[in-house]
């Protein structure tokens, strides 16, 4: 049986979620793994065939569910959101959570007709090690050792058209040189849970974990948002996903909150919500 660890404003964005949504589609199943049934929540707004966002819930890689939805204000904006589960470090070691994230989408795009969301316009969004993940789904469109063969939909792409990552890691070779004490303290059994080991140890593994090493110009639109007082995940990891990015001349924002540390309501504030949606609204050519 899976365990989840809860926020305690698991509640109020479940609420929120049903008063913004016209519809729910809750439990959907988008892929079984050996026994394991992955699921996905579907809300949608009361706009017609809006674009569609995934939500990467975070939780270092090993706890998390998508009951949490702090993007929900999204759905105001008129996008869909479907949020997703994944398989945890605890279940699965990388790049298990990639291939499992690429099957929701090659599911979502094959279900668009029954649900009636833009299957060409789809962005990714996550919070943390769900930021990560986004990253890293959207920046490896048709990277063959992330793409995986979860799922029943391998005719359809799991590309994204654009990438949100909130306080999220960009590199997991350097994220431990980069870290403070109490990060390395968090990060360290994290990053061995899902690697199996330290970084330094397992270089491959790291590096096709990290999304800076999967950039080329091909890559869609990215916008990162980070606290510069994060002790948890480094803020230069932003950064130098961002470096990276521009050094390529792709379509990049970084957008850095004085004072925010790892999460909070800061980061799903109006100014912030908005922010994200103007972004998704010019990255996926919404009208």
């Amino acid at each position: 049986m899976r365990r989840f660890i809860f926020l305690c404003s698991s509640a109020f964005f479940i609420a929120t979620l049903g008063a913004f949504a016209q519809s729910l589609s809750s439990d959907l199943e988008y892929a079984r793994v050996e026994g394991l049934s992955l699921k996905l929540d579907l809300h949608l707004p009361t706009e017609k065939n809006p674009p569609l966002l995934v939500y990467v819930h975070g939780g270092a890689w090993r706890a998390g569910s998508r009951a949490d939805v702090p993007v929900a204000e999204l759905l105001n904006h008129g996008f869909a959101i479907a949020s997703v589960d994944y398989r945890l470090s605890t279940e699965a070691r990388f790049p298990a959570q990639a291939h499992d994230i690429k099957a929701a989408i090659r599911f979502l795009r094959a279900k668009a007709d029954l649900f009636h969301y833009d299957a060409n316009r789809i962005g990714i969004v996550g919070s943390s090690a769900g930021g990560h993940l986004a990253a890293l789904v959207g920046l490896s469109n048709g990277q063959t050792e992330l793409e995986g063969k979860v799922g029943e939909h391998l005719d359809q792409s799991s590309d994204v058209q654009a990438v949100v990552s909130l306080y999220g890691a960009s590199n997991l070779q350097s994220i431990l040189a980069q870290s403070t004490e109490f990060g390395l303290k968090m990060r360290v059994p994290a990053l061995e849970l899902l690697l199996g080991a330290r970084p330094e140890v397992v270089p491959g593994m790291a590096k096709l974990a990290s999304p800076v090493a999967h950039l080329d110009k091909t890559d869609p639109p990215l916008l990162l948002i980070h606290g510069d007082a994060d002790p948890q995940m480094p803020p230069q990891q932003s950064k130098e996903l961002a470096n990276a990015c521009e050094a390529l001349g792709l379509d990049v924002k970084l957008v850095m909150i004085p004072g925010a540390k790892h999460g909070g309501p800061v980061f799903y504030d109006e100014e912030r919500t908005t922010l994200v949606a103007a972004f998704f609204k010019r990255a996926l050519g919404v009208p």
